[in-house]
């Protein structure tokens, strides 16, 4: 499809409407440098997030399109994709449900159709709730596994943005038992090296990566665990050996604070809390995700649903605003790489 002007379309997927979603997706909209930056597009219910609107007394229109060439992208006058019958009512503010499990994934579908159509340029997604995708019966339950199904791209990676550090991940949703049982030579390896190559995708050829140790000080040379001396260093190693400038690994305690101060760009975290808790400790608004290896990129808010403080106008929405602005940012500089 041709595009209207060189700025990038966004859609947003609303998230879980009973959430916070609705709520930060139309604030972050009443902000003028999202419309400078990108050419945004709402996939959500058209019924909710107007209700939504009404109850925190936002005044903002809606344009209710069909298809991306019919979108204005005027602020203050949202263009909205509404998918299903979904209505306010039926939702039930602050609940988990099936029906808001259901919206959810339908809100991710229909952005994942014009992703493969290439009809858009990115997605900036709002948060889901776990519990309600699995009480509606979807086994996937993370916003990277359903793009990844949808959209039928096996190679997806998943990184943290925290300033301008990279985080990227050897494991995510797994129990913290299972995880440092899938931490091996060849998980942290592949990781070096998918990281490796986004960093390259992303415009970074000469860049400094370091990989997170699992146990304290690096396990002391085998005092405090093995994990070090059997599997990441000779990981480490090996990399080193294709030309990768990677270092590691340093202890989890100190690796952060060191990229944050400018030692390094990117950061191996081994499992889901290490780089979490990092990352939304430093600045936990602050911190989005970014999928690559989908048809477009997607970004998204690193926080969850807000359930206890749905629709109440008191969310924060400046991770949501981030994720749009950042989202745009970077299909720009991916395609000034191309």
């Amino acid at each position: 499809m041709q595009k209207k002007s060189s700025k990038p379309i966004i859609v947003i997927t609303m998230g879980d409407p009973a959430g916070i979603g609705p709520e930060i997706v139309l604030k972050s909209l009443k902000n003028p440098e999202v419309y400078e930056v990108s050419k945004p597009v709402v996939i959500g219910s058209f019924d909710i997030i107007k209700a939504c609107a009404e109850q925190i007394n936002l005044d903002i229109e809606f344009s209710l399109i069909d298809s991306i060439d019919q979108a204005n992208f005027q602020i203050n006058k949202i263009d909205l994709i509404s998918v299903g019958n979904y209505t306010f009512p039926d939702i039930k503010l602050g609940e988990i449900s099936s029906l808001s499990g259901k919206a959810s994934i339908a809100y991710i579908q229909e952005a994942s159709g014009l992703a493969v159509s290439h009809e858009i340029d990115g997605i900036a997604t709002a948060p889901i709730n776990k519990e309600s995708l699995d009480q509606a019966g979807f086994m996937l339950l993370g916003h990277t596994e359903l793009f990844s199904h949808f959209t039928d791209s096996p190679n997806v990676s998943t990184i943290f943005l925290m300033d301008e550090v990279k985080i990227f991940f050897v494991t995510r949703h797994l129990p913290l038992l299972n995880a440092i049982k899938a931490i091996n030579k060849d998980s942290v390896l592949k990781t070096i090296v998918k990281a490796d190559s986004t960093m390259r995708e992303l415009g970074y050829d000469d860049y400094k990566m370091a990989v997170a140790a699992l146990n304290p000080h690096a396990g002391e040379g085998g005092l405090f665990g093995d994990e070090e001396i059997k599997h990441i260093i000779p990981a480490v190693k090996e990399a080193q050996s294709m030309g990768i400038r990677v270092k590691g690994p340093i202890g989890a305690d100190s690796v952060f604070h060191q990229a944050l101060e400018g030692k390094y760009d990117c950061v191996i975290a081994l499992y889901h809390d290490q780089g979490h808790i990092a990352s939304k400790t430093h600045n936990f608004y602050g911190t989005i995700t970014a999928t690559l290896g989908l048809p477009v990129l997607r970004t998204s808010v690193d926080h969850g649903t807000g359930l206890d403080i749905a629709w109440k106008g008191i969310a924060n929405h400046k991770s949501m605003e981030k994720a749009i602005i950042t989202c745009a940012n970077m299909v720009n500089k991916i395609k000034k790489g191309k």
